[in-house]
């Protein structure tokens, strides 16, 4: 991004700021970029100018016209600039339109034919995991979450204990600490239980377990993780517990974790489906039954 930047000084705008030459636009969005990786502490003229490598005056010009556009605000303490939330408002109106249940749909089909078991989709939704869609297999099982729509608390079940284990560590206490009363119902999980299998799922990438809950099924999920290594969703395979032994297991995480993989880095952070699962999802089965009756 430096060298970049550099190559444009050659067209910096004249001192006087009247006309900007033909590098502004690159160096307009050197100095975005830029800001986005300092956004949690907010940045400085001098490191931002260091981080593209334009002049410190020209990066002030530059930061006092994305201001003027609304897309960078100053905070009138620290007088630190950051991305504003017009700009995220922006970013979440240029996002994946079609929201995260047809994104994953695909997955979802190829990971049930190929396996030939049921295949859900789960997100998070406060304290809870949400089923945001399934893909049924041949046989029948049961599961926490039932149906489309269906939730259960975090930590319970193969799906919503993969998308516990990859939420930021402060997040994650807050939801133990919630949860835990919460999950001593289903007998044998407890705070040891949960913790310990947090930190397996943590060091394997991926949750399996059969603890007997519901008898004769077993299952395996991996989380989607978005570009920052946090969990905004996760695939799970609810099969019967013979289906799923060691010897078919590193298969099946494979295969899950390919369209996991493939899945994360297209998921928009402003979907509603995430944020509002009930929402998002009221919303998308009102547009199929729409459809449908067309």
């Amino acid at each position: 991004m430096k060298a970049a930047a550099q190559r444009d000084t050659d067209h910096a705008p004249a001192e006087n700021g009247s006309t900007p030459g033909p590098g502004m636009l690159e160096r307009a969005f050197a100095v975005i970029r830029a800001l986005s990786e300092a956004q949690a502490d907010g940045g400085r003229v001098t490191r931002l100018a260091k981080a593209v490598g334009l002049t410190q005056g020209t990066v002030h010009r530059i930061l006092h016209a994305l201001i003027a556009e609304g897309i960078v605000e100053q905070d009138d303490n620290s007088k630190l600039y950051r991305l504003s939330v017009d700009f995220f408002a922006l970013a979440a109106q240029a996002g994946n339109p079609s929201g995260m249940r047809t994104l994953c749909r695909p997955a979802l089909l190829r990971l049930c034919a190929s396996l030939g078991d049921t295949i859900f989709l789960l997100v998070k939704s406060s304290f809870d995991a949400v089923c945001l869609d399934i893909c049924e297999g041949p046989f029948p099982i049961r599961s926490f979450t039932g149906d489309i729509g269906g939730r259960v608390a975090l930590g319970v079940g193969q799906g919503s204990l993969a998308i516990l284990a990859f939420l930021p560590e402060a997040e994650r206490e807050e939801i133990i600490r919630f949860n835990v009363p919460r999950i001593r119902g289903y007998g044998v999980l407890d705070e040891v239980y949960l913790r310990t299998e947090i930190e397996r799922v943590r060091r394997l990438g991926y949750a399996a377990n059969n603890t007997g809950v519901l008898d004769g099924m077993a299952g395996v999920a991996v989380p989607v993780l978005d570009r920052t290594g946090l969990a905004v969703a996760a695939l799970s395979v609810g099969t019967l517990a013979s289906r799923l032994g060691d010897d078919r297991l590193p298969m099946v995480v494979e295969l899950l974790r390919r369209q996991a993989d493939a899945i994360g880095p297209q998921t928009n952070p402003f979907d509603v489906a995430l944020r509002r699962p009930m929402h998002g999802l009221s919303r998308a089965m009102t547009t199929e039954r729409i459809t449908g009756d067309a």
